[in-house]
């Protein structure tokens, strides 16, 4: 079999044994991206390695969403990697990715490597300073967010990447998403307002930006920012979802109408499609 053989989407699910939900998630986590000739979708034979060995950390409990920003990190580390998911050794201790490369063992979170057997007597002679940089902060800041209880220190590490680089996009929109969870409505607010002055194009920025103003009670202000959500990224459901909440406070009953159907379009069988039923069912003219 060659790497440049073409597999169709089909052809993957039954040969990987995945669904067409569980490629559409990953592949909006970026945890892999097939080639498009026109409007088909094909893979390749490392498609078929990454998306195995994807199927099985995600067994293991590594979630998809840390697995990709593993996978984001690593490629900050080892930039000659292009393709780690086949180039290294995927590790998975049940929650973590730990990365083995010429029997180094690197978790990429927190760039740290990790000693094995052969290497553990060096481990009161070698002392390593990571470079305290924006993305190194960045980095750890991620790793504190992962665990609840260590929330106040991502809080701190994204403050302190804030201190180097002010417009940088993603600590401004997951330090806003720490607050927020906080309740400290005011200080998301802030945050996701310098994400949008940074960078009017992104969806999540102007998302979080209304959602914020609309429990703010700015539910017109509130409204042109998920207005724009979904015109970015027309497939957010969760975009539709909160701007039919504030068309209906703002007596836009044909436009919040139209935003509830696009919801239950996008999510059918989720957790708040029935609410969104009884709502478009109650605004129906």
């Amino acid at each position: 079999m060659s790497t440049t053989d073409r597999f169709t989407r089909g052809e993957v699910q039954r040969i990987v044994d995945v669904t067409a939900k569980q490629l559409d998630y990953w592949e909006k986590l970026r945890l892999v991206a097939p080639q498009k000739n026109g409007l088909e979708k094909f893979y390749d034979f490392r498609d078929l390695i990454s998306l195995r060995t994807t199927k099985q950390l995600i067994a293991k409990g590594v979630t998809p969403t840390r697995l990709r920003r593993s996978l984001a990190a690593l490629q900050q580390e080892l930039a000659e990697v292009k393709e780690p998911l086949t180039e290294l050794r995927i590790l998975s201790d049940g929650r973590d990715v730990v990365i083995d490369r010429g029997g180094s063992r690197l978790e990429p979170i927190s760039g740290q490597f990790m000693l094995n057997f052969d290497t553990r007597e060096l481990s009161n002679k070698v002392r390593v300073m990571p470079e305290r940089n924006a993305e190194s902060c960045f980095l750890m800041a991620l790793q504190h967010e992962s665990e609840p209880a260590s929330r106040p220190k991502a809080i701190e590490a994204y403050e302190r990447v804030l201190a180097i680089n002010p417009r940088h996009l993603d600590a401004l929109i997951n330090l806003g998403m720490l607050h927020y969870e906080q309740a400290n409505l005011e200080k998301a607010m802030t945050c996701f307002e310098a994400a949008v002055e940074r960078d009017a194009e992104s969806a999540v920025a102007q998302f979080n930006l209304g959602s914020v103003l609309d429990e703010l009670g700015q539910t017109e202000p509130a409204r042109q920012h998920l207005r724009l959500a979904v015109r970015l990224d027309e497939g957010c459901a969760d975009a539709h979802y909160n701007l039919a909440f504030v068309c209906e406070k703002l007596g836009a009953h044909d436009e919040a109408r139209q935003h509830w159907q696009r919801y239950i379009d996008l999510d059918p069988t989720g957790p708040w499609s029935k609410y969104a039923r009884q709502r478009l069912g109650s605004l129906k003219p």
